[in-house]
């Protein structure tokens, strides 16, 4: 992209243990670690345009007492409602984008070296348009469901629910260029972002 500051977009399925990979980018690489999600409750603090909106649209039973937007209220209201949620996704999705994009300039800016995004629908919302190259963490059904019903508590049906609502593998490898297999130790998982690592500092 004509500069010093490599963009790389992570994403997977549910489960895939994608915060391992993040972790392990900032921690060994000092990467500036951007995620979809975290950004998505900053943009919904109270006085921004996005929460302004989210009131006017859906009202003031979703506040906390503190004025705050409660999410479990606001989820149940529009999870039952597509249209709902589309309206809802339709405001925050390209103000979370809007943001990524603003802090990877700043990135630049500040002469950073990595910038890593990943978010849930990194496909959908087309992420891998402005990164030099997109990983897929790649993790199999079995162990994923195994991890989402220890760490989340998760039913086999939410999880059975969850899976068929995600891209399916096929389409992962299709618009990735990299695959991390995170089936193994954390240790192999390291080792393989080391080597690719190694490989983009080359080209760089």
């Amino acid at each position: 992209m004509g500069d010093n500051l490599k963009i790389i977009g992570v994403t997977g399925g549910i489960g895939a243990g994608k915060s391992t990979v993040l972790a392990w980018l900032h921690e060994r690489y000092r990467a500036k670690v951007l995620e979809a999600d975290r950004i998505g409750h900053e943009v919904m603090e109270p006085g921004t345009a996005v929460y302004r909106r989210i009131v006017e649209l859906y009202g003031t039973s979703i506040l906390t007492e503190d004025q705050k937007i409660d999410r479990g209220s606001l989820g149940a209201i529009v999870f039952s409602d597509q249209e709902k949620l589309k309206k809802l996704n339709g405001v925050i999705h390209p103000a979370v984008k809007e943001e990524i994009l603003r802090r990877i300039d700043k990135a630049r800016e500040e002469k950073e070296t990595y910038v890593v995004v990943e978010a849930a629908l990194f496909l959908e919302e087309n992420y891998d348009a402005f990164c030099d190259e997109t990983w897929y963490i790649y993790t199999n059904e079995e162990t994923r469901a195994k991890r989402l019903k220890e760490s989340r508590g998760y039913t086999k049906e939410r999880i059975a629910q969850i899976f068929a609502n995600q891209k399916r593998h096929e389409e992962f490898l299709s618009r990735c260029e990299v695959v991390i297999d995170n089936n193994g130790t954390p240790d192999e998982t390291r080792q393989q972002i080391d080597r690719r690592m190694k490989k983009a500092d080359e080209i760089m």
